[in-house]
């Protein structure tokens, strides 16, 4: 059985969606958790919430450095947040580059820079990125997007590089389309499911071949393998969990 007692884990994005869902599988899994995002709403959580904007890198200087100097303690740090933007190339405003840029890429860097040297110094852990598979195959509409999941890929993969000689574990997982509020939002009327599950030829989009798609629950739990024991020999990989969306691409 995976269990993460006396292990302390981050989240970011965790108001909702996947974010959400990894956070309350680590705690039920017996980790202390700090959950991370912009603002979160009513709803009572059993773990401790943060509010941060990951854009503003002296925020994250900020809060950080407060957390370890509290706790004393970082075990496993999960990056999930995200925004996406829905645009052909031609009409991408700056504004939205920026902004899918600076939450989905500059983000992750800014909280990369202050956890890698305490991971460096205790010598063991783990970071775990949600990417997404459209790194893996290039989607109409979503330049944007896929190219800030491409980047972020790239990083993490960086940073999985730099910490392997502390002993520290990176890896990403790249969902494919999961019944997230995000996912909903490109649904345009009540077969969006379905029509996502049998994809859009004209926009050179596969469908899936289980014939669903995911939970929020099936990302989750691909993380916290990862991050887990069972993983200890696992770094510098990418976990497709899309139902075989990219066809193993």
């Amino acid at each position: 059985m995976i269990n993460f007692h006396e292990k302390r884990v981050w989240i970011t994005g965790a108001n909702r969606g996947i974010g959400a869902e990894v956070a309350q599988l680590f705690w039920e899994l017996g980790a202390e958790i700090v959950a991370f995002d912009r603002q979160f709403d009513e709803q009572q959580r059993p773990y401790r919430t943060v509010e941060l904007d990951v854009t503003q890198q002296s925020d994250v200087a900020d809060i950080v450095r407060q957390e370890l100097t509290t706790s004393g303690k970082l075990d496993v740090f999960v990056n999930v947040a995200g925004i996406l933007h829905m645009n052909p190339l031609e009409t991408i405003s700056e504004h939205e580059w920026q902004q899918t840029i600076n939450t989905n890429v500059s983000g992750a860097l800014w909280l990369f820079q202050h956890v890698i040297p305490w991971f460096k110094a205790q010598r063991n852990g783990a970071i775990v990125t949600v990417s997404s598979n459209a790194n893996h195959a290039p989607r109409m509409n979503m330049g944007s997007y896929s190219a800030s999941k491409a980047a972020l890929t790239n990083l993490t993969m960086t940073a999985g590089i730099e910490l392997a000689p502390y002993g520290v574990r990176c890896n990403v997982v790249s969902p494919g389309s999961t019944d997230t509020q995000m996912q909903r939002q490109l649904w345009q009327d009540d077969r969006g499911e379905q029509n996502t599950i049998q994809g859009f030829p004209a926009q050179f989009k596969l469908g899936i071949p289980l014939g669903k798609i995911a939970q929020p629950r099936d990302i989750a739990y691909c993380v916290a393998f990862l991050a887990s024991d069972w993983a200890n020999h696992v770094t510098l990989q990418d976990l497709v969990v899309d139902g075989g969306a990219t066809l193993g691409a």
